[in-house]
């Protein structure tokens, strides 16, 4: 541990925002890097604590402690060393991962949890500064080729640990760039874009082959993938829109949430011209929020991300509604440590301007005499625990049904499984109830040289979560191949002397 009374003199503190009125204006990153001596004050906090749970909180099992006493004792190459052995992408998880390591802390019983976000990005984005952050390419290659489609975190991380192993890896995305919904689906005022590019420079440095606008199954077969390599990982996402079919959803006005976020990220990337979700080319600023009276439909991040980004178009209005009733603004009895918190959370979106409402129902969407939409029909519900079975049921609030007004309606209730039609029925992969790839171990069950990870595999999750999966698949994958993988081993033996003869 750092300081031994840390956690008894240091309280919990994060940078300082920017200013709302300041930040609504541009996309830059809202939060700035923390300071040496901030990241070294909250990596003090650290307690001594037997058992860390923070590592069981952590998809990733990050040896937080650890790292959090190299950054206390100023030793940034101990920490990131610590670090990067079991999270390839720490500036991303450090910026846009809700941090169910702080929710395990132990610490966090009673006080504020350790900063453990923070730190991470403190010693990330050190790392760099200090040029530690450098190409390792393999020293010796095993002959064997393997192809991992789509770019997301998941892919980027299998690619990464599997080029690691020694495999010629070509990672092929159907987009422009490299990034999956890092790039197109996350908001610059989060994640700034060059984060990727400085990543992806050091993964192409480092013999990862990216190929782009490759759409499997169209200018590649699925048939030559599979005989043109060893292995193939499947990396895909979960991008099926969970849709809202209430009369009046053909109207214009109506779009799924990551139509609207990713054709704003282009926007800000400077591409004049972008897709809608069914691959129709349209002008850049033609889905705009500008001027009109707003709902996110879903109570999530990817809503919260349209609050934000609609808040920057300059919207008249900006209203968020969601099914469920509000969550508690302290930790649920149901949801105790060191579980993930059921509770009311406020996004920097929020700060910015946003009329939130709990228990709303849509019914209708209402259009204008052009078919354009004008309002919605929406109604106030009552959740109530029906005795008999312990489930919640809705009641609608008798009386309080309303139209209210709305010239654009964004969809962000999530994602329902990957998109059945290309490669998923171009390999003819089963699937499972849910409509994922089903894999047992990452191995899919319908061709054993088929691998899945990441949303496709698992569902809608967060981005911690593919980068574990991309990681487990590699190893998976590099067992296959090569009968036994020291991926895994090799971050453990590292720091734990009682694992160093497995490598």
């Amino acid at each position: 541990m750092g300081k031994i009374t840390g956690f008894l003199e240091f309280d919990r503190e994060l940078p300082e925002k920017r200013a709302v009125g300041e930040r609504i204006h541009d996309y830059k990153e809202i939060e700035p890097l923390p300071s040496e001596s901030q990241a070294t004050t909250q990596a003090a906090r650290c307690m001594d604590c037997g058992i860390p749970f923070c590592h069981n909180g952590c998809p990733l099992g990050n040896v937080i402690p650890e790292f959090n006493d190299a950054v206390y004792d100023k030793n940034w190459k101990l920490a990131y060393e610590i670090l990067s052995s079991t999270n390839n992408f720490p500036e991303f998880t450090g910026r846009i991962c809700p941090a169910p390591c702080e929710a395990s802390c132990v610490l966090g019983i009673n006080k504020p949890p350790v900063a453990i976000e923070l730190i991470e990005k403190s010693i990330i984005e050190k790392a760099y500064e200090l040029g530690l952050v450098r190409p390792k390419i393999p020293q010796k290659r095993t002959g064997r080729k393997v192809a991992v489609v789509g770019s997301g975190p998941a892919g980027l991380a299998a690619s990464a640990q599997l080029n690691q192993a020694g495999h010629t890896v070509t990672l092929f995305e159907r987009a422009d760039q490299i990034g999956g919904l890092l790039r197109y689906g996350i908001p610059d005022f989060k994640l700034d874009k060059a984060t990727i590019d400085r990543r992806i420079a050091v993964m192409e440095a480092e013999g990862v082959n990216f190929r782009t606008n490759v759409n499997i199954g169209k200018d590649i077969s699925a048939e030559d993938l599979l005989n043109d390599f060893d292995a193939v990982v499947l990396t895909i996402g979960s991008t099926v829109p969970r849709d809202l079919k209430i009369p009046g959803r053909e109207l214009k006005g109506i779009y799924p949430a990551m139509e609207f976020l990713s054709q704003q990220n282009k926007r800000v990337a400077g591409i004049d011209r972008v897709k809608d979700h069914r691959g129709a080319d349209y002008l850049n600023g033609e889905l705009l929020a500008t001027g009109k009276n707003v709902f996110v439909i879903g109570g999530g991040d990817t809503g919260s991300d349209c609050v934000g980004t609609s808040n920057r178009h300059g919207a008249k209005s900006v209203n968020q509604i969601e099914l469920l009733p509000m969550p508690p603004k302290d930790r649920d009895a149901s949801t105790p440590w060191p579980n993930w918190p059921m509770m009311l959370r406020t996004s920097t979106s929020h700060e910015e301007g946003c009329e939130r409402q709990w228990a709303i129902n849509t019914k209708a969407f209402i259009g204008d005499e052009n078919g354009h939409l004008k309002a919605l029909q929406i109604v106030k519900l009552d959740w109530q625990t029906d005795p008999a079975t312990g489930r919640m049921q809705m009641m609608e609030v008798a009386g309080s049904e309303e139209a209210v007004p709305c010239e654009l309606a964004l969809l962000a209730a999530g994602f329902l499984h990957p998109q059945p039609e290309g490669i998923v029925s171009d390999l003819e992969l089963e699937l499972d109830e849910r409509g994922n790839i089903r894999a047992i171990d990452y191995q899919s069950v319908s061709n054993g040289k088929i691998f899945a990870a990441g949303d496709c595999r698992r569902g809608q999750s967060l981005v911690v979560w593919a980068i574990s999966e991309g990681r487990e698949a590699a190893r998976a994958v590099d067992k296959y191949l090569m009968g036994e993988s020291l991926l895994e081993a090799k971050a453990i033996s590292m720091f734990n002397p009682a694992f160093a003869e497995v490598s």
